[in-house]
Order: C-alpha cells, then structure tokens, then sequence
C-alpha cells in the first residue's frame, strides 16, 4: 500500500482499514486482517507503557516499537506518532525526529497531532518527500491539559472551523487526516470537502476509513474505553484462563507431564546412577 493507493480508494468509494500495532505479534495479526494502514500510536503510551495519557511517551518509545511492527508488516501502509514534543518546536527538529523514524525505525509516513499550527510542520515534512498524516479533533497529546476528552464540532461554528483546519492542511501537504471524537456530521462534511481521505476514529460512519486501537478491538484494554471503541473479541479473558491453567498445574505438579519432558536413554541413566554411586 502506497499513498497513491489510498487516495485512489478514496476516489473509488472503497473504505480504509487503519489498526494499531506496538509489536510484532500485533503487527503481524494487523497485517494478517488486511489492514490497510498500520499505525504505531502514541497510545502505546496507555496499552503498553501504563500511562495515564500519551503526553509522555518520547520519539525514541515510538521508534522501538516500530522497529518490530516493520519486520512484520509487509504489505500495509506503516505510519509512526510523531509524539509530543517531537515536533512543536520547530520544523528543524521536526524534520529530524520524521528522518529518524523513516531511516532508522522503518516507518513509510509519520502523523502528525495538532490544528493549524501543524500547517508550517507538513509542509516542511511533505517537501523533503516524508509522507504526513494529520490528526485534528480530540488532541490526545495535550486533550488532558486543556478541556478534557470532550467531542468536537458539536456545534456550527466549531464545525466550520475543524473543516477550515482540514483544508490548511490538506493545502499543506498532508496526504490524509485522522477525525477524532467528531460528530458524525461535521466528519462528513469535512470527508465530502476533501480529495485526502479522513480516517475516523469515533467520528461516525462517513470518513473515508476507520481506526481503531488494537488492544480494544481484542478486548486486551481493561481500563476505561470510550463509547466509540467497539470490542471485537475477548482476548484477555482467555490469555488469563490459560494463565491461571498454567499456574495450578505448575502447583499441583501436573505440569510438565511427560509429554513436555526430555529424558535419557535407560543405557544413560545407569551410567550416571554408577557414577554418582547409587
């Protein structure tokens, strides 16, 4: 998958399939399900780092966990968060902290969080040849420090101005945009408005495509989940009834059995019992 071929997608009517991955067992199920795109998330801040919001996750965080979600995924789009503090203070670091991710962690594109104020950083990005997706709506990054993980565009003027932040962005070079926590109409009227597609992510059924995080769609999140995150499967009821299976046969000495030991030739085992005198 190229960026040639999601806007061509876009232009057909066909959906795009984003999910998240932090590894490579994460990365080879997404690929595997046919993803479109592969998003190492910043939210590997929360699933895989523990903390509280991705506000503290660093580039270098982001780089090891692409590294190995590379050498699964062949086919899909790969795309690495630039995260917070990578790229605000200016479009030299910016420029850097993209390089980086592409050289030497394997990413094909970076996303990029924030308004307007992106704008110069696309820009700057798109025109040494680096592939950039933006993400406006919810700001993950900097939601907690300001107004909360509120929905966006709930009202006309609101709308009007996420769709105005599409077009700047659009205009700067961003080859598609991620919609999040949007009302399903503003996210249509900015889908219809751009040749880019969006990528929603709780902003209803019209975006061009939809992502969501893979540790939600497995059902491995057992913390707080937003209404817009639907669980597919329960994975972590039964990674721990395996877990507990394993640990009561480890206490009842019912594991390992037979089967799952190696033993000597009957030769063998007198020859050490004579040399240990028995």
């Amino acid at each position: 998958m190229n960026i040639r071929q999601l806007l061509d997608k876009k232009q057909r009517g066909e959906k795009i399939v984003m999910i998240t991955a932090y590894g490579y067992p994460s990365g080879r199920l997404a690929e595997q399900a046919g993803a479109d795109v592969v998003l190492v998330g910043d939210s590997l801040g929360n699933v895989m780092l523990g903390y509280e919001s991705t506000t503290p996750v660093t580039i270098e965080d982001i780089c090891h966990h692409t590294k190995p979600v590379a050498r699964a995924v062949k086919n899909a789009l790969l795309v690495a968060d630039m995260p917070f503090g990578s790229y605000q203070i200016n479009t030299d670091l910016a420029l850097a902290n993209a390089i980086f991710l592409i050289k030497e962690c394997g990413a094909a594109a970076v996303k990029v969080e924030g308004g307007e104020e992106t704008a110069p950083i696309i820009a700057a990005l798109s025109k040494h040849g680096i592939p950039v997706m933006a993400h406006i709506g919810l700001l993950p990054q900097t939601a907690a420090m300001w107004h909360g993980y509120s929905c966006q565009g709930r009202d006309a003027d609101s709308a009007m101005r996420l769709l105005k932040t599409a077009r700047m962005l659009e205009e700067a070079g961003a080859f598609s945009v991620v919609l999040e926590f949007v009302t399903a109409e503003t996210a249509a009227k900015i889908s219809a408005a751009l040749t880019i597609p969006t990528i929603g992510i709780g902003a209803g059924l019209n975006c061009d495509g939809q992502v969501l995080v893979f540790h939600d769609i497995v059902g491995l999140n057992e913390n707080h989940m937003p209404r817009f995150a639907k669980q597919y499967g329960n994975a972590a009821a039964i990674i721990l009834q395996a877990l507990n299976d394993f640990a009561a046969e480890v206490k009842t000495g019912n594991y390992p059995d037979s089967e799952h030991s190696y033993f000597m030739d009957a030769d063998e085992v007198k020859k050490l019992e004579k040399l240990l005198g028995e």
